[in-house]
């Protein structure tokens, strides 16, 4: 990808020479936790990789996006303002984890902001270079494709059982 989504922080080049330190750390995410060493290292030349320095926003509450992010190292604050105008902190998000799958898959406004708590390196997958796989490497999208809505549903489930607990009370 020759463009940068993120001019203000140090871009490492693709994800390729990252797959070892990335198959270290997915066994936290259920996005990528089934991948081998060798689909990660044919999904590394697609995924960019960056590194944010401490305060960095990687994600703001309210900018369209189209791409998600996995952390290879560092923390990330994930926080949310409310009605009120107060941040709130959602999470606090460490390596393994996925950030930005909803907004990349339906190009909705991003719900959070995703600041980097101390230096954070992760690297970033765009829905163009996604619907690019498909053409290219169909089994490899494919398996992508099906983690994202499994982990979307199984999100959407844990949101309605808090939705219906908090009814009930």
């Amino acid at each position: 990808m020759s463009e940068t989504r993120f001019p203000d922080f140090q871009s490492l080049g693709d994800a390729a020479p990252y797959a070892a330190r990335i198959r270290a750390v997915v066994g936290h995410n259920a996005l990528f936790d089934d991948f081998t060493q060798d689909d990660l290292a044919q999904l590394g030349p697609y995924m960019q990789v960056y590194l944010a320095p401490p305060g960095g926003v990687i994600i703001r509450e309210g900018d369209p996006g189209d791409f998600l992010l996995f952390i290879v190292e560092g923390l990330v604050d994930v926080t949310k303002t409310d009605r009120h105008g107060l941040v709130k902190r959602i999470a606090v998000t460490p390596p393994g984890q996925a950030l930005g799958e909803m907004s990349m898959i339906d190009g909705e406004a991003r719900f959070a902001t995703c600041s980097a708590i101390e230096a954070t390196t992760f690297a970033m997958l765009t829905r163009p270079t996604l619907q690019g796989l498909v053409n290219r490497e169909p089994r490899l999208a494919a398996k992508i494709l099906m983690k994202l809505v499994f982990t979307l549903s199984q999100r959407l489930r844990q949101s309605s059982a808090k939705l219906v607990n908090f009814l009930e009370q």
